[in-house]
């Protein structure tokens, strides 16, 4: 039994150290504190160094506003800070840090050393955060250098917890990254044991996003950017095709500050819903802003947890926002630009100034650069010719009167350099189809492959959608039924389920003891496998029952009908053919993914053509 002690006061470094228990839970605790606190101080470039993964020594340079020498002391007490003064400061705080813990927490389990000098000071003081220390001249530029050694030799309970060297790194350069992501301005430099490990230089906030996140990212993600009264949001979600097996590229801000909340986790995983399936993590990197006043930021003393004020409307936001821009048509984007949205391979970087590229960076639709087809093998025969030149007679504008009137209209046999027309679509015309899987079609970015199962399952999944929920499901009566076997199980459920089968553009009778017959079958997939539908549908029927079935497994099934009635593999299409199936995927939404999260389709530009051949060199 634990004896009666009378109460009294604890000491200031029994205090501290308590504290530090909540701030400082490994060096990249530590780095996170002193990077705020840079920024805060209006640091325009940053250096990090490191020492045996930043237990030995994390040493933050900055060039901001620094701290005058009668304020060096009270930087390191507790409670002390120049960011609040009152309850209504702290309600809207806009500031990194605020608490005024996170030095003297560091101080109370580290040896500290505190280097500033204030903007118009003859020099910089140095204090060492021990008892008794005073300041001494220093020698510095400007702003502050703040060094940590020894993190925990006073508790060494505390430093058996730490993990390997390379792990608490890894901690600590992930810091560093989500600190830089939102701070694009500002430039980072980060070094390990004497090596450089991160450099970044001052740049825009795509440049950013590329430099940590990677090319390929950025390639394969949508930009979302939406506002709707105080609320804003901005940045890039990931296709489906760049999810991962762990959540390690999510990056999430409210007002420039790193968070892992909750409400906007559920918002992003709905987004994502529709077109990811299984256990992927979607990736992405959004910034929300919204008055301070709407979010308490000090519920947690790390600050990556935070409370709204009217959770469920940001719930929404973002969740509209993010599945607008996911879900947004191929045809609604910009020729050129949809292949660094939806490809499984990224499109090759702009073309150089003087290469016939456009002032937003898309390749310009010239006739060097988008030649008619004529390839006659691979079932691209002469009609894709002649349906692209059509194509450009009709677009291309008649010859004004006088000079050049009568020139000749375009044929597919004209000089090289003859303009193409502007408004190529985005997935191009078809020429080929490989192995009865894929179709091979060309746009003004290069090649494009299309895995036209995939494609065309997404296409019926979103007509199927809107269908059922404007209750008009159209059903195709079959000239002759389809009579398959079925068990007692099934013909129960035909007995019992007749509503939701038509509701869903079926008619299946019972027409013996074990055989069943479709009649009907929804129009949209008059060209799938009438037994094998009924089966899938009659299946889901018996496990889950019509009324889940139409509420919360709803997309589940028309998921699975979508592909039990998408065109197979191995099935020769013509050209025209396969032209429609592109032009349906421009003007469906998630047409970049099919319903199993898989990439539909790939971009290959003429720079990455040329590379594969050698073509320059």
């Amino acid at each position: 039994m634990p004896t009666t002690r009378p109460i009294r006061q604890l000491p200031d470094l029994l205090i501290s150290q308590i504290a530090a228990g909540e701030v400082v839970e490994r060096p990249a605790s530590v780095l996170k504190e002193l990077l705020e606190n840079a920024l805060d101080a209006g640091a325009t470039a940053i250096q990090v160094a490191l020492e045996e993964g930043g237990v030995k020594l994390i040493r933050v340079t900055d060039d901001g506003s620094g701290i005058p020498e009668d304020e060096l002391a009270l930087a390191l007490t507790r409670h002390a800070t120049s960011k609040i003064a009152s309850l209504d400061e702290l309600e809207r705080v806009a500031t990194m840090g605020f608490r005024g813990e996170a030095l003297a927490s560091i101080a109370a389990v580290a040896r500290v050393t505190l280097t500033s000098r204030a903007r118009g000071a003859a020099h910089a003081w140095r204090l060492a955060g021990e008892a008794g220390a005073s300041p001494e001249p220093a020698a510095l530029i400007a702003g502050s250098v703040v060094e940590m050694r020894d993190l925990y030799y006073n508790t060494p309970a505390r430093r058996k917890f730490l993990k390997a060297e390379g792990t608490e790194f890894a901690h600590c350069a992930e810091g560093v990254k989500r600190v830089a992501l939102a701070r694009p301005e500002v430039a980072f430099t980060l070094t390990h044991n004497g090596r450089v490990a991160l450099q970044l230089p001052r740049a825009d906030a795509r440049r950013r996003a590329a430099a940590i996140l990677g090319d390929d990212f950025l390639a394969d993600s949508r930009e979302v950017r939406a506002e709707a009264g105080p609320l804003s949001l901005f940045g890039h979600a990931a296709l489906p095709a760049h999810a991962r097996a762990r959540g390690d590229a999510q990056y999430c801000y409210v007002n420039g500050r790193f968070v892992r909340d909750k409400v906007l986790s559920h918002a992003l995983r709905e987004a994502y819903q529709d077109m990811l399936h299984g256990s992927r993590y979607p990736a992405y990197c959004l910034f929300l802003e919204l008055d301070p006043a709407a979010v308490d930021v000090n519920v947690h003393p790390a600050k990556t947890e935070v409370r709204f004020r009217d959770s469920r409307a940001i719930h929404q936001f973002v969740y509209h926002a993010v599945n607008k821009a996911l879900s947004a048509p191929l045809g609604g984007l910009t020729a050129g630009a949809e292949g660094t949205a939806g490809a499984a391979s990224a499109a090759g970087p702009a073309p150089a100034a003087g290469t016939g590229a456009t002032a937003a960076g898309t390749p310009a639709a010239t006739w060097s650069t988008y030649p008619p087809p004529r390839q006659t093998s691979l079932l691209a025969a002469e009609p894709a010719v002649r349906a692209y030149a059509d194509f450009v007679a009709a677009a291309r504008p008649a010859p004004a009167s006088g000079a050049g009137a009568d020139a000749p209209r375009f044929t597919p046999t004209a000089t090289a350099g003859e303009a193409a027309p502007a408004d190529v679509p985005p997935l191009g015309y078809a020429l080929a189809q490989l192995h009865g899987v894929y179709v091979l079609a060309q746009n003004a970015a290069g090649l494009v492959l299309v895995d036209m199962h995939a494609a065309h399952e997404r296409i019926l999944y979103e007509k199927l959608k809107a269908a059922v929920d404007a209750r008009a499901v159209a059903a195709q009566t079959l000239l002759i039924p389809a009579v398959f076997a079925a068990t007692d199980f099934e013909v129960a459920t035909v007995e019992e389920q007749p509503e939701a089968l038509a509701a869903l553009g079926f008619e299946i009778a019972v027409v013996g003891p074990a055989q069943l017959a479709v009649r009907a079958l929804p129009a949209l997939l008059q060209a799938g496998d009438p037994a094998a539908l009924a089966k899938a549908l009659l299946a889901e029927l018996r496990e889950h029952g019509a009324t889940q079935l139409m509420t919360a497994r709803r997309n589940e099934l028309l998921a699975t009908m979508a592909c039990h009635g998408a065109v197979r593999a191995r099935r020769q299409l013509t050209v025209p053919e396969m032209n429609a199936l592109l032009r349906q995927m421009e003007a469906t939404e998630r047409a970049d993914q099919c319903n199993h999260g898989r990439p539909t389709w790939a971009q290959l530009s003429m720079d990455e053509l040329d590379r594969l051949f050698l073509r320059g060199r």
